[in-house]
């Protein structure tokens, strides 16, 4: 039994077209040089972008019928913990997914079998192949029980939206949120800060309170609730 078959058994998926998890299970290092601009299409590199979409969709879907009294902040909450590069590498680790990625032997003996990034990375592609072998249920489906544990780990949703927000970011390589002051207003024993956040191609988002840091986890509660949004509105 091949690798990729192995592995298709562990994923309780039967690819009709098993080419797409090989595709999912080749780290950039496997392809061969010189193969110019095909190089993207060998790798899991494409698919890893596909898998990160399919996976938001995912979860905001089973997580806004699954939490009905929370808000869309809490919701945002949990949604970024659970899409997250720790989060995707321990559903990668539950199917042993390293053991079935093909690079080249220099990456293999430097340890990037167990690296988080690729692990995370491989595990996105993975979801895409799903996707792109049998439709959005199938990956939802699959997405609904690897990340169960996960999310039933969680009674309430995670309380920290700057943590939150910045996993988001790193989990995609993008630069880190930037916070700033833009109004400061009230007495002195009363102030009221006002704290605008960028973040890559996102609208910003502001947020007030009574000091710096709760101001700052308002604007990020509000770009969270913008990204799920935003994930929404692409599926």
């Amino acid at each position: 039994m091949g690798g990729a078959e192995s592995l298709a058994q562990k994923l309780g998926h039967d690819f009709a077209r098993p080419e797409l998890l090989e595709r999912a299970l080749t780290h950039p290092s496997a392809v061969p040089p010189g193969r110019g601009r095909r190089a993207a299409e060998l790798s899991y590199e494409r698919m890893e972008f596909l898998g990160d979409r399919v996976l938001g969709l995912a979860l905001a879907d089973i997580l806004f019928h699954r939490f009905p009294t929370e808000s869309e902040g809490e919701i945002a909450r949990r949604h970024a913990k659970l899409a997250n590069r720790d989060s995707l590498a321990a559903v990668a680790r539950a199917v042993d997914l390293g053991t079935f990625v093909r690079m080249a032997e220099g990456e293999a003996q430097a340890g990037a079998r167990e690296s988080p990034a690729i692990l995370a990375d491989c595990c996105e592609a993975v979801l895409g192949a799903i996707y792109l072998d049998d439709g959005m249920a199938s990956a939802h489906r699959f997405i609904a029980r690897a990340w169960e544990e996960l999310i039933a780990s969680d009674v309430e949703p995670p309380r920290d939206a700057k943590t939150a927000l910045q996993e988001w970011a790193q989990a995609r390589g993008l630069d880190l949120p930037d916070y700033r002051i833009v109004e400061q207003s009230g007495p002195a024993h009363a102030p009221e800060f006002t704290v605008e956040l960028a973040l890559a191609q996102q609208p910003a988002t502001r947020g007030t309170g009574r000091s710096k840091r709760e101001a700052e986890q308002a604007a990020a509660e509000a770009m969270l609730a913008s990204v799920m949004q935003a994930t929404r509105r692409a599926g």
